[in-house]
């Protein structure tokens, strides 16, 4: 099934304009496509938070990173700061939505 997104008026894709594509596409009512949106994205995030990497088939794995503390400098004084450690989303593409994105070829 190929989805359209022509004609958005942002860059951006919405958890929004997806409901509203599974509301045309797919038949859900409106109320279940907004659910459905948010209960994947929920889970999604919660996997993150629990440490636990997420790998969508043919689209591509996000990962958790933990960045190690560094020293910094605020750009406006020049002082040195101290940069604490932290976790950190990473994205990596699947080489097929690699290959999609150079040819412009369509979702599948």
């Amino acid at each position: 099934m190929e989805f359209a997104v022509e004609g958005l008026e942002t860059p951006a894709l919405t958890k929004a304009q997806l409901a509203d594509l599974l509301f045309d596409h797919i038949g859900l009512n409106k109320r279940e496509s907004k659910d459905m949106i948010d209960a994947f994205f929920d889970l999604i995030a919660q996997r993150l938070v629990d440490g636990k990497d997420v790998k969508l088939s043919g689209f591509g794995n996000f990962q958790i990173r933990t960045k190690a503390p560094r020293p910094g400098r605020n750009p406006r004084t020049g002082e040195a700061i101290p940069i604490q450690a932290r976790r950190v989303v990473t994205f990596h593409a699947s080489s097929k939505l690699k290959e999609q994105i150079q040819t412009g070829g369509s979702v599948t």
